[in-house]
């Protein structure tokens, strides 16, 4: 005891005071730097919003009815005097064409050009019959939807039953228009083969000082000019391209999406067109999935499978009558939507074991929650089960985030 008193009061810091201070004070340092420290993290809260799982795509509008108007004798075609965007008519002498003298058929050949006649001729009545029954659809669809608009205002259907039914009405009035523009092409080509077994004997006619007689090239339908092929006088062979024309007030909407992606979507699914020129995002519906894929090089250079998605606008036609043929949109495709949802940002998840887990804060401490996760749109999740609403969770945990770690931060 005497021993220990000594040893206080004679000890070496009585000595070297300054010494024993400088040591005192590397020990406490030394606790100090090695007292585990809080880890700073972000924590956002879990809420209710609303959540919408699209897929997105670049596409582009095309015309539904594209008609590529083709020379239908060898000759030479006069000057094109009609520019891209002009409108045409149908009937409208689009140009000329001075066939060339033709060589006497013989019977082989007049045999097939008769042949050729009737397989028009057979053309033209299919095209007829195929318009005759879309008129019918057409007509059944009015029908039934002026059913069901007395139905949907009692309330014995749902609104959207109503909504099909005027999507229908839409669907069905524009196959019908294709299927009339086909009878005015299967017409057309008709006149086109008769025309090679008509003039035969002209030909043979202005070898005998008669005048050459100049075939008209006419449109087959109301519309504007897309493309003209051949701007000056030159020879033409048969079947060489001349002119496109079309209906710009008939448009759909082309995107190519992944393979992948397109076993995700279905006809009927609503489609938004965003980033085409106007303020609000035009709403369409998607009307054939492609069943033939193809193979495009990304940007990257990846080899990708792409699929064509065909879709139609059902926003009123003022809306997008500005938007032409080949014009560039965005398209997103609505695959689920509920305004209601438990969600957290899909940063937060990480895997752990066989499912997913969250850091979630609680009294400046992190505890580890197993969730389940049900949509996720890559920026936040969908959370069923293991987080309350107005909890935070650890927004992109480090790997110095562990259970029961002390945390500071945005908390």
């Amino acid at each position: 005891m005497n021993l220990l008193k000594n040893l206080i009061i004679n000890g070496p810091w009585k000595k070297h005071p300054v010494i024993t201070a400088i040591s005192v004070l590397i020990v406490i340092l030394l606790i100090w730097g090695f007292w585990p420290q809080p880890v700073f993290v972000e924590a956002v809260e879990a809420k209710r919003a609303p959540l919408t799982i699209t897929i997105e795509e670049e596409g582009r509008t095309r015309v539904v009815d594209r008609y590529i108007i083709s020379a239908p004798v060898d000759g030479v075609a006069c000057r094109q005097d009609l520019d891209v965007g002009d409108e045409v008519t149908q009937g409208q002498v689009l140009l000329g064409i001075t066939p060339l003298e033709s060589q006497v058929l013989d019977p082989r050949s007049r045999a097939q050009t008769e042949a050729q006649v009737a397989a028009a001729e057979s053309a033209l009545h299919a095209a007829e019959q195929q318009a005759e029954a879309a008129e019918a659809s057409a007509k059944l669809a009015v029908i039934e939807h002026k059913r069901l608009k007395p139905l949907v205002a009692k309330g014995v259907i749902s609104t959207d039953e109503y909504d099909k039914a005027a999507t229908q009405v839409e669907t069905t009035a524009a196959a019908q228009r294709s299927a009339d523009f086909q009878v005015e092409v299967a017409r057309y080509e008709l006149e086109a083969a008769k025309t090679v077994l008509e003039y035969t004997t002209e030909d043979r006619l202005a070898a005998k000082g008669e005048p050459a007689v100049r075939i008209p090239v006419t449109s087959p339908i109301d519309g504007r000019v897309l493309k003209v092929t051949r701007e000056c006088e030159g020879p033409v062979r048969t079947g060489d391209s001349l002119i496109e024309v079309g209906d710009p007030k008939v448009l759909e909407i082309e995107v190519d999406v992944l393979s992948a992606d397109a076993v995700k979507i279905k006809p009927g699914m609503k489609v938004l067109f965003e980033r085409w020129g106007g303020e609000a995002p035009l709403e369409g519906v998607v009307r054939l999935i492609e069943p033939v894929g193809f193979m495009k090089i990304s940007a990257l250079g990846v080899e990708e499978q792409r699929v064509l998605v065909i879709s139609d606008f059902t926003s009123p036609a003022e809306q997008w009558q500005r938007v032409g043929d080949g014009y560039r949109v965005e398209a997103k495709f609505i695959l689920w939507h509920e305004d209601d949802v438990l969600q957290v940002p899909a940063s937060s998840l990480f895997r752990y074991k066989d499912g997913w887990a969250v850091f979630v804060v609680k009294n400046n401490h992190v505890e580890r929650r197993v969730v389940e996760v049900g949509q996720r749109n890559g920026l936040v999740a969908q959370i069923l089960e293991g987080v309350s609403e107005g909890e935070g969770v650890v927004n992109h945990p480090s790997d110095d985030v562990e259970d029961g770690v002390r945390v500071t931060g945005r908390l």
